[in-house]
Protein backbone atom coordinates (compact mmCIF):
# COMPACT_ATOMS: atom_id res chain seq x y z
CA UNK A 1 0.00 0.00 0.00
CA UNK A 2 1.14 3.42 -1.60
CA UNK A 3 0.54 5.97 1.49
CA UNK A 4 0.35 9.59 -0.49
CA UNK A 5 0.08 13.46 0.81
CA UNK A 6 -0.95 15.84 -1.29
CA UNK A 7 0.11 19.30 -1.57
CA UNK A 8 -2.03 21.31 -3.20
CA UNK A 9 -5.82 21.63 -3.65
CA UNK A 10 -6.59 22.43 -6.99
CA UNK A 11 -7.67 20.57 -10.10
CA UNK A 12 -4.69 18.49 -10.39
CA UNK A 13 -4.75 17.45 -6.66
CA UNK A 14 -8.26 16.65 -6.46
CA UNK A 15 -7.74 14.14 -10.03
CA UNK A 16 -5.15 12.81 -8.28
CA UNK A 17 -7.34 11.67 -5.20
CA UNK A 18 -9.74 10.35 -6.63
CA UNK A 19 -7.33 8.16 -8.89
CA UNK A 20 -5.38 7.04 -5.96
CA UNK A 21 -8.20 6.31 -3.97
CA UNK A 22 -9.62 4.62 -6.88
CA UNK A 23 -6.42 2.41 -7.17
CA UNK A 24 -6.13 -0.31 -4.31
CA UNK A 25 -2.49 0.01 -4.41
CA UNK A 26 -3.04 3.56 -2.59
CA UNK A 27 -4.27 5.83 -0.20
CA UNK A 28 -4.64 9.51 0.42
CA UNK A 29 -3.82 10.28 4.01
CA UNK A 30 -3.19 13.89 4.10
CA UNK A 31 -3.60 17.16 1.85
CA UNK A 32 -1.76 20.87 2.54
CA UNK A 33 -3.20 23.83 0.80
CA UNK A 34 -1.36 27.00 -0.11
CA UNK A 35 -3.48 28.13 3.10
CA UNK A 36 -4.58 26.31 6.12
CA UNK A 37 -8.53 27.42 4.99
CA UNK A 38 -7.92 25.87 2.00
CA UNK A 39 -6.38 22.60 2.86
CA UNK A 40 -9.18 22.25 5.85
CA UNK A 41 -12.04 22.53 2.90
CA UNK A 42 -10.60 20.28 0.86
CA UNK A 43 -10.11 17.26 3.60
CA UNK A 44 -13.04 17.68 4.38
CA UNK A 45 -15.07 17.45 1.20
CA UNK A 46 -12.56 14.40 -0.04
CA UNK A 47 -12.50 13.19 4.32
CA UNK A 48 -8.57 13.40 4.13
CA UNK A 49 -6.47 14.76 7.49
CA UNK A 50 -5.27 18.22 7.03
CA UNK A 51 -1.39 19.03 7.42
CA UNK A 52 -0.97 21.88 9.43
CA UNK A 53 1.64 22.98 6.61
CA UNK A 54 3.12 21.27 3.25
CA UNK A 55 6.25 20.93 5.52
CA UNK A 56 4.34 18.70 8.46
CA UNK A 57 3.10 16.55 5.23
CA UNK A 58 6.45 16.14 3.50
CA UNK A 59 8.34 14.82 7.25
CA UNK A 60 5.49 12.48 8.09
CA UNK A 61 6.45 9.04 8.47
CA UNK A 62 3.37 7.90 7.58
CA UNK A 63 3.42 9.11 3.99
CA UNK A 64 6.15 7.30 1.57
CA UNK A 65 5.15 9.61 -1.43
CA UNK A 66 4.37 13.07 -1.84
CA UNK A 67 2.51 14.63 -4.69
CA UNK A 68 3.49 18.37 -5.56
CA UNK A 69 0.47 20.44 -7.11
CA UNK A 70 0.50 23.26 -5.45
CA UNK A 71 1.72 26.78 -6.86
CA UNK A 72 4.62 26.60 -9.16
CA UNK A 73 6.77 28.95 -7.25
CA UNK A 74 6.62 26.26 -4.64
CA UNK A 75 7.82 23.08 -6.58
CA UNK A 76 11.32 23.36 -6.76
CA UNK A 77 11.31 24.06 -2.10
CA UNK A 78 8.72 21.52 -1.42
CA UNK A 79 10.29 18.51 -3.96
CA UNK A 80 13.83 18.95 -2.33
CA UNK A 81 12.18 18.52 1.34
CA UNK A 82 10.40 15.69 0.41
CA UNK A 83 13.35 14.35 -1.04
CA UNK A 84 15.47 15.16 1.87
CA UNK A 85 12.83 13.41 3.88
CA UNK A 86 12.85 9.91 1.66
CA UNK A 87 9.86 10.51 0.25
CA UNK A 88 9.08 9.32 -3.71
CA UNK A 89 7.86 12.68 -5.13
CA UNK A 90 5.29 13.17 -7.99
CA UNK A 91 5.31 17.02 -9.45
CA UNK A 92 3.47 18.70 -11.82
CA UNK A 93 5.49 20.75 -14.40
CA UNK A 94 7.90 22.25 -14.22
CA UNK A 95 9.99 20.69 -11.47
CA UNK A 96 11.05 24.53 -10.38
CA UNK A 97 11.33 27.80 -11.86
CA UNK A 98 14.83 27.94 -11.15
CA UNK A 99 17.29 25.59 -13.66
CA UNK A 100 19.73 24.91 -11.32
CA UNK A 101 17.76 23.84 -8.42
CA UNK A 102 15.68 21.85 -10.91
CA UNK A 103 19.53 20.47 -11.79
CA UNK A 104 20.12 19.66 -8.47
CA UNK A 105 17.00 17.98 -7.58
CA UNK A 106 17.30 15.46 -10.20
CA UNK A 107 20.94 14.67 -8.80
CA UNK A 108 19.16 14.40 -4.84
CA UNK A 109 16.30 12.01 -6.25
CA UNK A 110 19.25 9.58 -7.96
CA UNK A 111 21.32 10.00 -4.50
CA UNK A 112 18.53 9.01 -2.32
CA UNK A 113 17.31 6.36 -4.97
CA UNK A 114 13.64 7.74 -4.78
CA UNK A 115 10.99 8.44 -7.83
CA UNK A 116 11.11 11.92 -9.16
CA UNK A 117 8.38 12.34 -11.73
CA UNK A 118 7.80 15.22 -13.50
CA UNK A 119 3.73 15.10 -14.80
CA UNK A 120 3.79 15.60 -18.32
CA UNK A 121 0.47 14.34 -19.18
CA UNK A 122 0.51 16.46 -22.85
CA UNK A 123 2.51 13.34 -24.12
CA UNK A 124 -0.66 11.16 -23.19
CA UNK A 125 -2.89 13.17 -24.83
CA UNK A 126 -4.10 12.20 -28.60
CA UNK A 127 -3.10 15.10 -30.45
CA UNK A 128 0.69 13.58 -29.34
CA UNK A 129 0.06 10.19 -30.23
CA UNK A 130 -1.37 11.71 -33.43
CA UNK A 131 1.50 13.50 -34.15
CA UNK A 132 4.11 10.61 -33.61
CA UNK A 133 1.98 8.02 -35.41
CA UNK A 134 1.51 10.34 -38.91
CA UNK A 135 5.42 12.10 -38.74
CA UNK A 136 7.10 9.31 -40.67
CA UNK A 137 4.26 10.10 -43.55
CA UNK A 138 5.70 13.63 -43.86
CA UNK A 139 9.51 12.57 -44.40
CA UNK A 140 11.93 14.90 -42.75
CA UNK A 141 10.17 17.92 -41.00
CA UNK A 142 11.77 21.13 -41.50
CA UNK A 143 9.22 23.52 -39.73
CA UNK A 144 6.16 23.49 -37.08
CA UNK A 145 3.92 25.78 -35.84
CA UNK A 146 2.67 25.78 -32.71
CA UNK A 147 -0.08 28.16 -31.04
CA UNK A 148 -1.80 28.12 -27.99
CA UNK A 149 -4.12 31.28 -27.16
CA UNK A 150 -6.66 30.89 -24.33
CA UNK A 151 -9.30 33.87 -24.29
CA UNK A 152 -10.36 34.83 -20.93
CA UNK A 153 -12.34 37.63 -20.19
CA UNK A 154 -12.17 39.34 -17.67
CA UNK A 155 -8.39 37.52 -16.50
CA UNK A 156 -9.11 35.81 -13.38
CA UNK A 157 -7.14 36.61 -9.81
CA UNK A 158 -5.51 33.53 -9.51
CA UNK A 159 -2.09 32.39 -9.35
CA UNK A 160 -1.36 31.15 -12.52
CA UNK A 161 -1.88 35.22 -13.33
CA UNK A 162 1.01 36.39 -11.05
CA UNK A 163 4.01 36.39 -13.01
CA UNK A 164 6.27 34.95 -9.40
CA UNK A 165 3.80 32.28 -9.07
CA UNK A 166 3.41 30.82 -12.28
CA UNK A 167 7.14 32.04 -13.90
CA UNK A 168 7.72 32.71 -17.22
CA UNK A 169 5.43 31.57 -20.42
CA UNK A 170 7.64 29.26 -21.70
CA UNK A 171 8.57 27.53 -18.36
CA UNK A 172 5.21 28.00 -16.11
CA UNK A 173 3.31 26.08 -19.33
CA UNK A 174 6.64 24.22 -20.39
CA UNK A 175 4.38 21.38 -22.23
CA UNK A 176 4.45 23.49 -24.97
CA UNK A 177 8.28 23.33 -25.17
CA UNK A 178 8.55 19.75 -24.01
CA UNK A 179 5.95 18.32 -26.75
CA UNK A 180 8.56 19.87 -29.05
CA UNK A 181 11.64 18.41 -27.77
CA UNK A 182 10.47 15.13 -27.25
CA UNK A 183 9.22 14.93 -30.71
CA UNK A 184 12.36 16.61 -33.02
CA UNK A 185 15.04 16.43 -30.32
CA UNK A 186 17.96 18.89 -29.67
CA UNK A 187 17.61 22.74 -29.78
CA UNK A 188 20.31 24.31 -30.83
CA UNK A 189 19.56 28.63 -30.84
CA UNK A 190 15.98 30.39 -29.83
CA UNK A 191 14.91 34.01 -29.70
CA UNK A 192 12.09 35.09 -27.82
CA UNK A 193 9.64 38.21 -27.07
CA UNK A 194 7.24 38.89 -24.77
CA UNK A 195 4.73 41.52 -24.14
CA UNK A 196 2.62 41.31 -20.46
CA UNK A 197 -0.53 43.49 -19.58
CA UNK A 198 -1.10 44.42 -16.33
CA UNK A 199 -4.20 43.91 -14.73
CA UNK A 200 -6.13 47.36 -14.28
CA UNK A 201 -7.45 46.09 -10.97
CA UNK A 202 -4.39 45.36 -9.11
CA UNK A 203 -0.40 45.40 -10.07
CA UNK A 204 0.11 41.91 -8.64
CA UNK A 205 -1.85 40.38 -11.16
CA UNK A 206 -1.49 40.22 -15.23
CA UNK A 207 -4.66 41.01 -17.65
CA UNK A 208 -2.95 39.07 -20.09
CA UNK A 209 0.33 37.79 -21.47
CA UNK A 210 1.69 36.93 -25.30
CA UNK A 211 5.29 34.87 -26.07
CA UNK A 212 6.10 34.52 -29.23
CA UNK A 213 9.56 32.17 -30.20
CA UNK A 214 11.27 30.80 -32.50
CA UNK A 215 13.50 27.83 -31.95
CA UNK A 216 16.14 26.02 -34.28
CA UNK A 217 17.15 22.63 -33.62
CA UNK A 218 19.87 20.90 -34.07
CA UNK A 219 18.20 18.74 -37.28
CA UNK A 220 17.89 22.31 -38.96
CA UNK A 221 13.73 22.20 -38.34
CA UNK A 222 12.38 25.95 -37.72
CA UNK A 223 9.64 25.96 -35.42
CA UNK A 224 7.72 28.91 -34.11
CA UNK A 225 5.95 28.59 -30.46
CA UNK A 226 3.33 30.97 -29.77
CA UNK A 227 1.45 31.24 -26.33
CA UNK A 228 -1.03 33.90 -24.81
CA UNK A 229 -3.82 34.07 -22.52
CA UNK A 230 -5.85 36.37 -20.93
CA UNK A 231 -8.62 39.24 -21.67
CA UNK A 232 -5.97 40.73 -24.49
CA UNK A 233 -7.36 37.86 -26.84
CA UNK A 234 -10.66 37.95 -28.82
CA UNK A 235 -10.22 34.61 -30.62
CA UNK A 236 -8.68 31.01 -29.48
CA UNK A 237 -6.08 28.91 -30.72
CA UNK A 238 -4.97 25.50 -30.36
CA UNK A 239 -3.36 24.24 -33.33
CA UNK A 240 -0.15 22.48 -34.62
CA UNK A 241 1.37 22.54 -38.12
CA UNK A 242 3.95 20.29 -38.98
CA UNK A 243 5.45 20.65 -42.48
CA UNK A 244 7.84 18.07 -43.92
CA UNK A 245 9.72 16.98 -47.45
CA UNK A 246 6.73 14.58 -48.47
CA UNK A 247 4.27 16.12 -46.55
CA UNK A 248 2.25 17.93 -43.71
CA UNK A 249 0.07 17.70 -40.89
CA UNK A 250 -2.10 20.55 -39.44
CA UNK A 251 -4.14 19.79 -36.46
CA UNK A 252 -6.90 22.25 -35.00
CA UNK A 253 -8.18 21.45 -31.86
CA UNK A 254 -9.28 17.49 -32.06
CA UNK A 255 -9.37 17.98 -35.60
CA UNK A 256 -5.97 16.70 -38.02
CA UNK A 257 -5.27 16.23 -41.38
CA UNK A 258 -2.65 14.79 -43.04
CA UNK A 259 -1.55 16.08 -46.61
CA UNK A 260 1.26 14.52 -48.98
CA UNK A 261 1.39 14.06 -53.11
CA UNK A 262 -1.65 11.08 -52.49
CA UNK A 263 -4.62 13.88 -51.33
CA UNK A 264 -5.54 15.09 -47.84
CA UNK A 265 -6.37 12.47 -45.27
CA UNK A 266 -8.18 13.34 -41.81
CA UNK A 267 -6.77 12.51 -38.60
CA UNK A 268 -8.95 11.48 -35.54
CA UNK A 269 -8.09 12.85 -32.63
CA UNK A 270 -8.78 11.45 -29.12
CA UNK A 271 -9.92 13.77 -26.78
CA UNK A 272 -8.29 15.23 -23.57
CA UNK A 273 -9.78 12.80 -21.01
CA UNK A 274 -8.41 10.56 -18.15
CA UNK A 275 -4.68 11.67 -18.49
CA UNK A 276 -4.17 12.53 -15.21
CA UNK A 277 -5.69 9.25 -14.41
CA UNK A 278 -3.36 6.86 -16.63
CA UNK A 279 -0.06 9.30 -15.63
CA UNK A 280 -1.22 7.97 -11.57
CA UNK A 281 -1.51 4.45 -12.92
CA UNK A 282 1.80 4.91 -14.45
CA UNK A 283 3.02 6.15 -11.29
CA UNK A 284 1.65 3.22 -9.06
CA UNK A 285 2.84 0.61 -11.80
CA UNK A 286 6.30 1.66 -11.53
CA UNK A 287 6.55 1.65 -7.55
CA UNK A 288 5.01 -1.62 -7.43
CA UNK A 289 6.03 -3.27 -10.64
CA UNK A 290 8.97 -2.00 -11.50
CA UNK A 291 7.93 -0.84 -15.18
CA UNK A 292 9.07 2.03 -16.46
CA UNK A 293 7.24 5.60 -16.85
CA UNK A 294 6.98 6.88 -19.68
CA UNK A 295 8.76 10.15 -19.20
CA UNK A 296 12.11 10.45 -17.37
CA UNK A 297 12.84 13.39 -15.39
CA UNK A 298 15.60 14.25 -17.54
CA UNK A 299 13.49 14.88 -20.24
CA UNK A 300 11.62 17.54 -18.53
CA UNK A 301 15.12 19.22 -17.10
CA UNK A 302 16.29 19.42 -21.04
CA UNK A 303 12.48 20.98 -21.61
CA UNK A 304 13.19 23.23 -19.00
CA UNK A 305 16.73 24.64 -20.12
CA UNK A 306 15.05 25.41 -23.37
CA UNK A 307 12.70 27.38 -21.42
CA UNK A 308 14.64 29.17 -20.02
CA UNK A 309 16.46 29.85 -22.69
CA UNK A 310 13.97 31.40 -24.28
CA UNK A 311 13.41 33.69 -20.71
CA UNK A 312 16.91 35.15 -21.69
CA UNK A 313 16.11 35.47 -25.35
CA UNK A 314 13.48 37.72 -24.43
CA UNK A 315 14.35 39.40 -21.60
CA UNK A 316 18.35 40.55 -23.61
CA UNK A 317 16.29 40.80 -27.00
CA UNK A 318 18.94 38.88 -28.41
CA UNK A 319 19.62 35.09 -29.98
CA UNK A 320 20.75 32.50 -27.01
CA UNK A 321 22.60 29.27 -28.12
CA UNK A 322 22.01 26.18 -26.14
CA UNK A 323 25.18 23.42 -25.65
CA UNK A 324 24.91 20.07 -26.92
Amino acid sequence: MIRVGIVGTGYAAKTRVRAFEADGRSQVLKVAGHSNERGQSFAQEHGLQAAESWRSLVEDAAVDLVVVATVSSLHGEVVKAALEADKHVVVEYPLSLNLAQAEALIALAGERKRLLHVEHIELLGGLHSAMKEYLPRIGMPLYVNYRTINVVRPAPLKWTYQLDLFGFPFCGALSRVHRLTNLFGRVSAVDCCTRMVDSELTADYFASVLSSARLQFANGLVAELTYGKGEGFWVGRRDVEIQGRSGALVFEGNEGRLTTDEGTTPINVAPRRGLFVRDTQGVLDYLTEGKPLYVEASESLYALRVGDALRRASESGRTVYLEG
